[in-house]
């Protein structure tokens, strides 16, 4: 089954902004049945893998059920561009997520080294040596009794940094199969943090979201031209919801 007609947030001829959904890997994997780069490839009508002058060129990544504002390059030149700021971490970028606790902090700068987890290829981990510098600055939105809201504004690129960051703070992300065991694994339930809440009988309660809640709200990059462009996607609606909920149960 093919992916439904993405969101396209602004195209040039130089590049393409998308809205990126959950559950869709960026680029295409062994055992993915398709990826972002391929299905905007096939709704542009333009190459994006198995060509030897790919169209679509990837220039950053988001996790695969990571949500929000994600930039393709559209030729060479471009490509090389926007590579250029993401290595030296000109590019702004702003995310939502939902995490574990409540963050005491209003607001906070974190700075450490990220490596490789020792236990695990599929994890990345806080190292003391060895690692490369990491550095993530947060602001609460919201409290609730058992979550926070935050705003995080990831100053590096690294693989898994803001997931890392938050579980070294003691608040990993409300879902994280990778880096929180707790009790959420399996969703955010509406029952669990609403006091009086009351199952509908004969029916499964379902999670308001079910999926790591991390969405790239925003990316603000200087074009070919010299523009300085700010993109923004809203929330999915599983974020909303559990935001929602939060808001008026948590």
């Amino acid at each position: 089954m093919r992916t439904p007609p993405l969101e396209i947030l602004r195209r040039t001829d130089d590049w393409v902004a998308v809205s990126k959904p959950a559950g869709l890997a960026v680029i295409p994997g062994r055992a993915e049945t398709d990826s972002v780069l391929e299905a905007l490839g096939r709704q542009l009508g333009l190459p994006s893998t198995g060509s030897a002058d790919p169209r679509v060129r990837v220039v950053h990544r988001l996790d695969k059920e990571t949500t929000g504002v994600l930039l393709y390059a559209l030729n060479t030149a471009a490509q090389r561009h926007f590579c250029h700021q993401f290595q030296n971490n000109t590019i702004q970028k702003q995310y939502l997520a939902i995490v574990v606790g409540r963050v005491e902090q209003d607001e906070g700068d974190i700075q450490t080294q990220i490596g490789e987890h020792p236990g695990s290829a599929l994890k990345m981990a806080v190292v003391r040596h060895g690692g490369r510098p990491a550095r993530t600055l947060f602001r609460v939105e919201q409290r609730y009794r058992q979550f926070s809201l935050v705003r995080l504004f990831p100053k590096t690129g690294k693989t898994h940094q803001i997931r890392v960051h938050m579980a070294h703070l003691g608040h990993p992300l409300a879902i994280d199969h990778l880096y929180y065991a707790g009790r959420n694994t399996d969703g955010l339930f509406l029952s669990r943090f609403k006091r009086d809440y009351r199952p509908t009988r004969g029916d499964d309660e379902r999670p308001l979201i079910s999926r790591l809640p991390l969405h790239a709200e925003s990316l603000a990059f200087t074009d070919l031209n010299g523009e300085l462009v700010t993109l923004t996607a809203p929330p999915p609606k599983d974020m909303r919801a559990a935001i929602n909920m939060l808001t008026k149960h948590g």
